[in-house]
Formats: C-alpha cells, sequence, structure tokens
C-alpha cells in the first residue's frame, strides 16, 4: 500500500505555524511517506464573512497564486524522493455553491488533491464555526435546539457536499466526516446517526469520492478519536470506499503522526 499523508497545511494557514513547506517535506519523507498533499484551506466564497473573532479560518485570496507557486517549486525540488500533490481544502458552504464552482472553475486546473469539508453551519440566519472552541459549539447546540439537532445539521450539510455540483474541479475526497464530535467528552452522544451516515456513505459511493480519515480529533484534548471513527471505519470498508490518511497537521512535526493507528484499522 502506497503510504500518503493526504492532508497536510502550510505556512499560509493564518491558524496555523510558520513552518517551512521544505520541513513539511522533509518529516515526510523521514516517516516514510511516499507521497504528500499540501492541502491548505481554501481562500472563502466571495461575499462570505468569516464567523471567527480573528477571521483567520483561511488562506487570504491575495496569497493563493504565491502558494500555488511555492508548492509547485517544492514539487519539482523533491520529484526524486517524494511525490507532492498541490491541493486545497475547499469548504462547503450550501448558500455560496455559486461563489465555490467559479473559484474551482478559476484555480482548479493547478491541483492535483483536494478535500471538500465542513466547517461552517448557518443556524437561525448566522453562522458559525462548528470546530472553533467548546464554547462557540455549545452555543450552536443550544441555538439548534438540542445535540443531536445540531449533529443532524451537521450530518446534512456533509451530505449536500457530497451530492453538490461545484464543477469539473470538485474535491474528489470528504473532509474529516465526524468533525462534530470533536467536543465529546464534553457533550457526549447518546443517540445514533448511523441512518443518516449510511446514506452519507451511499452517496460518497455512488460519487465515487473517498473520505479522509483524519487523525487529527486523536490530539484534541475532547475528541481522543480519529475523523471517523473505527465503526463508521468498517462501514466504509464494506462499501469499499477509499479511505485516506490524513494528518491534517498545521505544523511540520505532526506529519504522519498516528499513522500506525489508521494502518491497524485498514
Amino acid at each position: 500500500m502506497l503510504k500518503i499523508d493526504g492532508h497536510v497545511h502550510s505556512p499560509y494557514c493564518p491558524h496555523g505555524t510558520t513552518d517551512l513547506l521544505e520541513e513539511y517535506v522533509e518529516k515526510a519523507i523521514i516517516e516514510g511517506f511516499q507521497s504528500l498533499s499540501f492541502t491548505e484551506h481554501a481562500p472563502l466564497p466571495i461575499g462570505f464573512t468569516d464567523p471567527t473573532p480573528m477571521k483567520d479560518s483561511a488562506m487570504k485570496l491575495e496569497d493563493l497564486e504565491e502558494y500555488i507557486e511555492k508548492v509547485q517549486i517544492v514539487k519539482n525540488k523533491y520529484h526524486n524522493k517524494i511525490a507532492i500533490n498541490l491541493g486545497l481544502e475547499v469548504d462547503y458552504i450550501k448558500d455560496f455553491e455559486n461563489e465555490t464552482t467559479k473559484f474551482l472553475n478559476k484555480y482548479g486546473k493547478y491541483l492535483d488533491d483536494s478535500i471538500l469539508s465542513v466547517h461552517f453551519l448557518n443556524i437561525k440566519n448566522s453562522y458559525y464555526c462548528l470546530d472553533f472552541d467548546e464554547n462557540t459549539f455549545g452555543e450552536m447546540v443550544q441555538l439548534s435546539g438540542s445535540l443531536q439537532k445540531l449533529h443532524q445539521l451537521y450530518y446534512d450539510e456533509v451530505l449536500h457536499s457530497v451530492n453538490s455540483y461545484l464543477g469539473t474541479y470538485k474535491p474528489n475526497r470528504i473532509g474529516h466526516l465526524t468533525l462534530v464530535n470533536k467536543f465529546q467528552k464534553l457533550y457526549p452522544i447518546t443517540f445514533s446517526m448511523e441512518k443518516t451516515i449510511l446514506h452519507i456513505l451511499q452517496a460518497i459511493k455512488d460519487q465515487g469520492m473517498e473520505i479522509d480519515y483524519n487523525v487529527a480529533g486523536l490530539r484534541k484534548e475532547f475528541c481522543g478519536e480519529a475523523y471517523p471513527g473505527p465503526t463508521i471505519i468498517q462501514l466504509a470498508k464494506k462499501q469499499k470506499i477509499p479511505l485516506i490518511y490524513g494528518s491534517d497537521a498545521h505544523c511540520a512535526r505532526d506529519v504522519g503522526k498516528n499513522y500506525s493507528y489508521f494502518y491497524s484499522l485498514t
């Protein structure tokens, strides 16, 4: 099996670190990876206002062309040692599908590998960042009416993302499928979302898409589980849906972290 880290960030991430692209690549080589995908947070759609306090959820549009250029340079520099993919982690926001499609139509031709993720949810006509912090998550639970309703809202948005038409360059991998579990130690899940998740998995299979097996949740204080967890992994495997390991590293030292955990399950 080709050893791939398919979800890595860069110094262009406003909420990440200043570690150089080369530092990420060197760490991947040391860890024995044969392929590495830089999937920086794509600029948010035109007209969408980042709801986080520092407005730092995604790369700035004015930095995008430099990001593309720099990753291309690194790709060429290391081509004899490791395959480098230029990619983006694109936010799916249902009300901004047209803007996202226009963005992908313009920049998609430069991309080798990308991820489609849900971070933002519209609750009572205001957007919230699902994974920002536990206080924001608690507010979202309250506004939604219950933890179960928030989970349903999240998974409905993920299903929309899978079935959406975003043009020729729509990302082929769904990011951190169970991100809504990030604070599960504070907000224990006492209900089942299996029926909804099975619908999502079927849609992923029907669309010929992949799942980001994202180990970042193992590093989160209130989660302690990868996105998705073992049960969903087994359901995905039964449907022969490709699972792509992603460290979701925002610093070089996290590249390849917990890969053995992923390997043991797949």
